[in-house]
């Protein structure tokens, strides 16, 4: 006879670490219950928020407090009792410049922050709409219907999820010296030369002039007979190819010598590799903070437009952007404020040189408290307040020009 009866479940966890997990929710259960019979339901709000306030105020609260106090104090103790007050000494260091557009006319403090300044501001003035123009044509192509989305979308983020610094290590092997840049650069030119000296360069130059030809011909002779066309490819192929090797000689480069990307300052590479290995690896998150915007906007509207006859490059101005400007303000705001504290990267890579092209604001608070003999608290937490109140600045008056032109 078959046995009905029903199977007592077993007792033992299928998950130890959810059977864990609730045997601590019975534990604290009780607890729990008692203080909020005590202080009432209302207040466990704050019970929940309690540990989050404290690791807010001791890693942020109270450091901007420490700022503060240090950045009207001098000497080179990190002791508070033994920082003697100076007021604003350390403001007026930093400030009394004869002119603060020629770094140069300050003392050594004022240079390093005005340079520093100065070096961060065309930073941001030319990397923040790099990046939000980059960051906008890649969410657009990843946010149409393509093969591979989801791969693609990752491989653009992917480089968010690195440490700036390996960022930055990555790119050194590439830049310097001896780096792959110049190695594939050599290798080129080498190539090419290799190229135009070989016996296949005359055969190979024949045949691209032909279909060069050829595609000319079709448009050109479009309604006329196939042996006219054929007879206009043929007479245009020997012409090019005539010219092209005519000039055969004037086609070989130089031998390539190669360059200092980071350090020759004359040349302008260190600030402009910066500004890109620094776009580089930060595209992902605003490309994602973008894609987000435009999933959201309504498909309706563009089915409504399609109907209406309406072209994509008009629907973009027309729909996509207008609806788009919330996530852009916060992209603007993110962006700028994330260009003024840039450090990691530029440290790594040139270490703010060539002499001081690349030093930004950041390196300059840091080296002024941490790099030397001399630890001048004081200024880095002078030149650190400076920056904040730079940047409040910045943002509000980004916020009330996007509110007034959404306004009107």
């Amino acid at each position: 006879m078959a046995d009905t009866s029903i199977p007592t479940p077993s007792r033992a966890p299928a998950n130890l670490v959810g059977w864990l997990w609730g045997k601590l929710g019975d534990v604290l259960d009780g607890p729990f219950r008692a203080l909020q019979r005590h202080i009432g339901a209302n207040r466990m709000a704050y019970v929940f928020l309690a540990p989050n306030v404290l690791v807010f105020g001791l890693f942020s609260f109270w450091p901007m407090l420490l700022n503060f106090y240090i950045a009207f104090t001098g000497g080179q103790s990190v002791i508070l009792a033994e920082r003697p007050f100076v007021g604003l000494a350390n403001f007026r260091e930093l400030l009394d410049c004869p002119s603060w557009l020629d770094p140069k006319t300050c003392p050594v403090a004022g240079f390093s922050f005005w340079t520093g300044i100065w070096n961060t501001l065309f930073f941001a003035v030319v990397q923040v709409p790099i990046m939000i123009v980059v960051a906008l044509v890649t969410a657009l192509i990843l946010n149409r219907d393509i093969r591979a989305r989801g791969f693609w979308r990752a491989v653009y983020f992917y480089p968010v999820m690195l440490s700036p610094v390996v960022v930055a290590v990555i790119w050194d092997w590439v830049l310097k010296r001896r780096g792959i840049l110049n190695a594939l650069l050599s290798d080129g030119v080498d190539g090419w030369n290799a190229f135009v000296g070989s016996n296949l360069f005359v055969p190979i130059l024949a045949g691209l002039s032909g279909l060069a030809a050829w595609a000319f011909c079709q448009r050109l002779l479009r309604d006329r007979p196939v042996w006219l066309k054929l007879v206009g490819t043929g007479l245009g192929a020997l012409v090019i190819a005539f010219i092209l090797t005519s000039f055969r000689a004037n086609l070989a480069f130089e031998p390539y010598r190669p360059i200092n990307w980071l350090i020759d300052v004359r040349s302008g590479w260190p600030m402009f590799w910066v500004i890109f290995v620094y776009t580089w690896g930060h595209l992902g998150f605003y490309m994602l903070i973008l894609l987000a915007g435009l999933q959201a906007i309504p498909k309706d509207l563009y089915e409504a437009a399609e109907m209406d006859g309406t072209s994509k490059s008009r629907a973009f101005w027309r729909i996509t952007l207008p609806l788009l400007m919330p996530t852009m303000i916060v992209v603007l705001v993110l962006s700028l404020i994330r260009a003024f504290q840039v450090f990691d990267e530029v440290y790594v890579l040139t270490g703010g040189g060539p002499g001081q092209a690349t030093k930004m604001i950041i390196q300059h608070i840091y080296e002024s408290a941490f790099i030397g003999d001399a630890k001048r608290y004081g200024i880095a937490a002078a030149s650190s307040m400076l920056v904040a109140g730079l940047l409040l600045i910045l943002t509000l008056g980004q916020l009330a020009a996007t509110r007034k032109k959404a306004g009107g």
